[in-house]
């Protein structure tokens, strides 16, 4: 897609700022848009402006902001835009020590040169290349990552779920040994829901769990089998996610949590290992989704692997601001999303290799600052409003997992999280979605949001996908906060599910996490004007209630609120 041009005057006033956040107060100068409107808090649905949605879009998804990844240049003018937009909005900063940054203490980690991977098996040798046959990473301390002679064993969806008498490692030890596992878990491609309930994904198949539960049992290394259906994402998802540095909040324990070694392996890769093992593939699979499945050792197959590594602490930043309450100021509602993208990758066919992020999550951090602007413009909630643009969700949602750890305004006081992602540019829609099954009343507030401008609430469509544990909303679920994440719908007011399942098919295949994720200026802004208009009712209702969301009764974040409820009656205790 082309990419629209950042007006130089706009630009230069963001970047003003400092790394710290603390804004110049410029005013931004007009745009190829025109200037801003005028707040109209007075228009049903707070005013919401399309053209303010694009202009912001226009400046966070374009190539001087090289592809927003946290810790480089692209960072430094990201907070900075986001920052002067939220004074500039009428926001106050909300950040540490009265600044508009909460500061984000990271570990980083990248490859430096060459990824040496040989495999033997069944007396031949061959080299795997990194970014096409495997896709690698650690987040273990140390300069360089040396393991020879792994042996190779396969531990089915590398779960152990006592809760549900299934454990892929019973009676396999994988210390020191390079465990293969598969994405997703076991009902995934069963013809009938077993114990994990079906297609939708569980935490236990996550690609984050397996690398835990892995680590848990002293292995060196884990590598997932890719598949495009059960991972919900092509291959080049997952090369450019791991073409560039790796993050992880500061840990006590890094060298126990983390594996030596982790990373992906293409399918056919494995067929042809598992073949070599003198194994069939599919059948092994298929053994593996079977009550009772045993791992294995590969045939003789090892593993030899070797890779410098650049380490280093740094920092990044969240970007904070809060519209004090009217009544009960020290009652919070937070709206968030993620300002980060993957920076630049692999080039693409074009030999383009910024990887942009507009619609991940652009989108959602130009609805962010048009929120502010018609909420500061308006009547004063009653509770306290906070804006929180997240760093490093791509890293693994660690601005969001930080934040919850260093809360700046207390959690148990917390009414709920709404955080939002990848609006979609392909129409509007009637609907509006949230991710995975929340088992959250704000499910039941979000239908009521939508009906008041004739919209539907659907559920998330697709949830083998397992989108609830891949946003920003989990890290404060967690923590017990009522959370949900907000999405698109898919039901086009021209083009209908149809329509809408086909252009989300189309992004997943050819432009998520990849540099064809740029704005255009052809890009239809009903849809996200709308998303963003029922994002706001919803905001404003809670803002404006007494009451407190609650998980549903079969929530496994349910406990952890019941603590802090105890907490905000019993503030003394």
């Amino acid at each position: 897609m082309p990419r629209r041009a950042v007006p130089v005057a706009l630009l230069s006033a963001a970047l003003s700022l400092s790394l710290a956040g603390e804004p110049a107060f410029a005013a931004a100068a007009g745009t190829d848009r025109g200037p801003a409107p005028a707040a109209t808090a007075d228009v049903p649905g707070g005013g919401i402006v399309a053209d303010n949605l694009a202009r912001h879009l226009s400046v966070l998804a374009s190539d001087a902001f090289e592809g927003r990844a946290p810790t480089t240049e692209g960072e430094r003018k990201t907070i900075a835009y986001i920052a002067e937009q939220f004074a500039q909005a009428g926001l106050s900063p909300g950040g540490d020590d009265g600044g508009w940054t909460q500061a984000v203490v990271l570990e980083r980690s990248a490859i430096v040169g060459p990824v040496e991977a040989r495999l033997h098996v069944g007396g031949q040798t061959r080299a795997l290349a990194n970014g096409e046959d495997i896709a690698v990473e650690t987040l273990r301390p140390g300069a360089r990552v040396a393991l020879s002679d792994l042996p190779v064993v396969f531990a089915g969806y590398g779960i152990t779920a006592p809760e549900l008498d299934w454990d892929d490692y019973a009676g396999l030890d994988v210390a020191g040994k390079l465990v293969v596992v598969l994405i997703n878990d076991p009902d995934f491609e069963a013809e009938a829901p077993g114990r994990f309930g079906g297609r939708a994904l569980t935490w236990y198949g996550r690609w984050t769990y397996k690398y835990e539960e892995a680590a848990r049992r002293g292995a060196a290394g884990v590598l997932i089998v890719h598949e495009t259906e059960p991972a919900s994402y092509p291959w080049a998802t997952v090369r450019n996610g791991r073409a560039g540095p790796q993050y992880d909040i500061v840990r006590a324990d890094a060298q126990t949590h983390h594996l030596p070694m982790r990373g992906w392996m293409q399918r056919e890769v494995a067929v042809r290992l598992f073949a070599d093992a003198g194994l069939d593939f599919e059948a092994e699979k298929r053994r593996a989704q079977q009550t009772g499945f045993r791992g294995s050792a590969l045939g003789d197959a090892r593993l030899d692997i070797a890779f410098d590594v650049q380490r280093e602490r740094v920092t990044s930043h969240n970007v904070v601001g809060v519209l004090p309450g009217a009544s009960r100021p020290d009652e919070t509602v937070v709206l968030s999303g993620h300002w980060d993208s993957f920076g630049v990758g692999q080039p693409d066919a074009s030999g383009d290799a910024i990887i942009n992020g507009a619609v991940d999550n652009a989108t959602a951090i130009a609805s962010l600052i048009e929120l502010a602007r018609v909420f500061a413009a308006g009547p004063r909630p009653a509770r306290t409003l906070q804006f929180i643009a997240l760093t490093a969700e791509e890293n693994g949602l660690l601005g969001a997992t930080y934040y919850a750890a260093n809360p700046l305004r207390p959690l148990e006081t917390t009414a709920a999280v709404l955080n939002m992602e990848m609006w979609s540019p392909d129409g509007e829609t009637r609907d509006i979605s949230s991710w995975g099954n929340g088992r959250v009343s704000l499910e039941r507030d979000l239908a009521a949001a939508a009906a008041i401008d004739g919209r539907t609430w659907s559920p998330d469509p697709n949830l083998e996908a397992g989108l609830f544990y891949r946003a920003d909303h989990f890290a404060f679920a967690q923590a017990g906060v009522p959370a949900l994440t907000i999405g698109p719908g898919m039901d086009q007011l021209d083009g209908g599910v149809e329509g809408g399942k086909a252009a989300r098919a189309d992004y997943f295949a050819h432009r998520y996490h990849q540099p064809g994720d740029a704005f255009d200026d052809s890009w239809d802004m009903a849809g996200p004007t709308a998303d963003t208009r029922t994002v706001y009712r919803l905001a404003a209702a809670l803002a404006n209630t007494g009451d407190w969301p609650q998980w549903n009764e079969d929530s496994e974040f349910r406990a952890r609120r019941t603590v802090s409820d105890e907490a905000r009656r019993n503030p003394s205790r």
